[in-house]
């Protein structure tokens, strides 16, 4: 498999090198966090080539014998070489039952920088303060940007190449496949065999059916208003037994794992976030075709689901606003920067134009407000709203 520097996590990683912190690499499966924890340790020996690295990779089978956290800790200590800058790295650590107790052991010796990454439904952002005694940095890998994507393939004509990363989209295990049916398979299967599986082995589901028909029915979704209770209620008039709970805590499940995102509502008039109809974004647009299939596609929602994994891989707290009974897609907000963003598939019927224009208008501050559509041009303003081209927007440092 071809592979491209990521310099985006990288950098992050860069920047903590040598800190206390016990650097966690999160992410959806089959995202490149293996290959990034790769990346990362060809760098420390670059800049530091009598570095100690102790690399422990639980895919391997030549680490079974470590799978308990004393076995683990008494190995990685017999490893350890005074003198030297002394580097952990721990691929899919949570196979080791106990984990925790090896990496708090570890980290209080004050003697390893230690990095890790583990399975997306056992590694959970919720849960390292617990699982942790020291202070916890988080790297949160997605698939594919855009950005990357072109790289990848080394293309050079970013509209063109937007067509074919709404088709393709960003999980890079699907690009050594020939055709869309076989890349198809390999995304589902990623879906299939490893978000659902991972969410079922850790929270003991029983009630798979119901999870998977959930999952069917948010992919369908996305990018809609959802109520669980509506969601229960409609599940029942199709006589499949549930309740509002048990479809929330399902929801939540499949959030802590990476496969969906929540966006909660934000009142802008009244700065308030609303607490019922979340949106929920795929973690990769692809995932859709792969489950669903490519007929009657929607576009609009596609490239409103690869604008919010954008603004979340940038950083960003994600909302989706509300004024005057107006939506707007996005608030997306970072320290003290905010933008508000409208996304739209084309803006050429006027009163396709009108409708996304006019709640922008309507926002009386002076934050940056966004039409992200397909103008193949260059960026222009209609009366202080920028109208730029989504396949510019993605390329943008």
């Amino acid at each position: 498999m071809r592979l491209i520097k990521r310099d985006f996590y990288l950098n992050k990683l860069k920047d903590v090198m040598g800190t206390p912190d016990i650097k966690v690499i999160t992410g959806v499966r089959r995202s490149g966090k293996s290959k990034l924890l790769e990346a990362f340790m060809a760098h420390v020996l670059d800049t530091d080539p009598s570095a100690n690295i102790i690399h422990i990779n639980f895919n391997m089978s030549a680490y079974e014998g470590l799978n308990e956290y004393h076995a683990l800790n008494d190995y990685i200590e017999k490893a350890y070489t005074p003198g030297k800058n002394n580097f952990i790295f721990i691929d899919e650590v949570q196979m080791c039952d106990g984990f925790e107790k090896a990496i708090n052991s570890l980290h209080a010796s004050e003697k390893y920088d230690i990095y890790i990454t583990g399975s997306n439904a056992f590694l959970l952002s919720s849960d390292l303060a617990t699982l942790f005694t020291g202070r916890t940095f988080e790297i949160e890998v997605f698939p594919f940007s855009f950005a990357e994507f072109m790289r990848y393939f080394e293309l050079t004509d970013q509209y063109s190449a937007f067509n074919h990363y709404i088709q393709e989209g960003g999980m890079s295990g699907s690009y050594l496949y020939k055709t869309p049916e076989s890349k198809y398979d390999y995304i589902s299967d990623v879906f299939n065999t490893l978000i659902v599986r991972d969410i079922q082995r850790k929270y003991r589901i029983r009630n798979m059916p119901l999870m998977e028909r959930l999952c069917d029915f948010l992919i369908d979704n996305i990018s809609n208003q959802i109520s669980t209770r509506s969601v229960a209620t409609g599940f029942t008039s199709e006589h499949v037994k549930t309740n509002d709970r048990t479809i929330s805590a399902y929801i939540k499940y499949l959030c802590n794992a990476f496969a969906f995102y929540k966006v909660r509502r934000y009142d802008i008039q009244g700065k308030r976030y609303l607490a019922s109809n979340d949106k929920y974004y795929l973690s990769d647009h692809s995932f859709k075709y792969a489950k669903l299939g490519t007929k009657n596609a929607d576009y609009g929602r596609m490239i409103e689901n690869i604008v919010a994994i954008e603004l979340l891989r940038r950083g960003y707290e994600l909302y989706a606003g509300v004024l005057y009974k107006k939506e707007i897609d996005f608030v997306a907000i970072k320290r003290n920067e905010k933008l508000y963003i409208q996304v739209s598939s084309s803006i050429d019927d006027p009163d396709t134009f009108k409708r996304e224009i006019d709640p922008l208008l309507k926002i009386k501050d002076a934050y940056p407000k966004l039409i992200l559509t397909r103008i193949r041009q260059e960026a222009y303003q209609y009366e202080g709203v920028q109208i730029v081209d989504v396949a510019d927007w993605l390329l943008r440092d």
